[in-house]
C-alpha cells in the first residue's frame, strides 16, 4: 500500500515535525495514531516515517532510512496574476504536473485590486502549492516568490525563456521545445487577462525571449498554464 507523504515543518537529524495546520490535518482529519508510518520530506531528501508523539497542533516523526524519489522538472512558470480562485486553480495543478517555480507577475493589464492584493495572497499561493506537492507525491513545493514587476520578470535567466503569445502564427510551443531538448532551464511566461499589451510583447522580445503560441485557438490564463506546464514537462 502506498503510504501518505507529508513535507516536514522541522527537521532536526532523524527528527522531524509536522506543525500548526499541517499538523492538525493530519491529527484530526486522518486520525494519526503513534505508530503509524509515513513517507516523510526531510530538508528535501524522501525518508520514512514513524510517528513517535502527537500534541495539540504538533505531530513528531522518527526518520528511517532514505527513499528514492523523482526530481521535479527544472521549470519556471511566469503566470501574469489574474482572478485569485482561478489563479489558485492554476498554482494547483501546475504543481502537480512537477513545475518547480512559479513567479507571479503584476503586468499592464493585471487588475488594479489584484495587484494591491497579491503580496499578502502569495502566502495562501504556497499552502495550496505545499498541499498539492504532498497530494501528488513530490519531495518539495515549488518555489513562489513574492510578485514581481514584468520590468524585473523579464529579466530573469534561464537557457531557454518562452513568451506564450496569441499574436505569434507561426512558431507553436511543441516546436520550440522540439529543436531545444538539451534545455536546462525553461522559463515559459504566461499573460493575463486580455493579453500582453504591445509594449510589453516589445519588451520581452528586447530581453531576447522567444515567442510561441498553443495553437488557434483563444485559452484562459489557466487553462494556458497548465497546458503548456504538461507539454514542457513531456521533452
Amino acid at each position: 500500500m502506498t503510504r501518505r507523504r507529508w513535507i516536514a515543518d522541522e527537521v532536526s537529524d532523524n527528527h522531524a515535525s509536522l506543525t500548526g495546520a499541517h499538523a492538525e490535518h493530519l491529527t484530526r482529519v486522518l486520525r494519526a495514531r503513534v505508530g503509524q508510518e509515513f513517507d516523510i520530506v526531510a530538508g528535501g531528501v524522501l525518508r520514512h516515517g514513524r510517528v513517535a508523539a502527537i500534541a495539540e497542533n504538533r505531530v513528531d516523526f522518527d526518520l528511517g532510512e532514505e527513499i528514492p524519489a523523482a526530481v521535479a522538472a527544472n521549470l519556471t512558470l511566469l503566470l501574469a496574476i489574474f482572478k485569485f480562485d482561478r489563479m489558485e486553480w492554476a498554482i494547483e495543478k501546475c504543481t502537480e504536473l512537477g513545475v518547480a517555480k512559479i513567479v507571479p507577475i503584476i503586468a499592464r493589464r493585471t487588475d488594479a485590486h489584484l495587484a494591491a492584493a497579491s503580496a499578502k495572497r502569495a502566502e495562501r499561493w504556497r499552502r495550496i502549492a505545499l498541499q498539492a506537492s504532498e497530494q501528488s507525491r513530490r519531495t518539495t513545493p515549488p518555489d513562489i516568490p513574492a510578485p514581481l514587476n514584468l520590468r524585473d520578470a523579464v529579466n530573469l535567466p534561464g537557457t531557454l525563456r518562452i513568451l506564450l503569445a496569441e499574436t505569434e502564427e507561426q512558431t507553436t510551443l511543441r516546436n520550440v521545445l522540439e529543436t531545444a531538448k538539451e534545455a536546462k532551464e525553461i522559463l515559459l511566461a504566461i499573460g493575463p487577462e486580455g493579453g500582453w499589451t504591445e509594449d510589453e510583447l516589445q519588451m520581452f522580445q528586447s530581453a531576447g525571449w522567444m515567442s510561441a503560441s498553443l495553437g488557434p485557438t483563444i485559452l484562459r490564463a489557466e487553462t494556458a498554464a497548465i497546458a503548456a506546464t504538461a507539454l514542457a514537462i513531456s521533452f
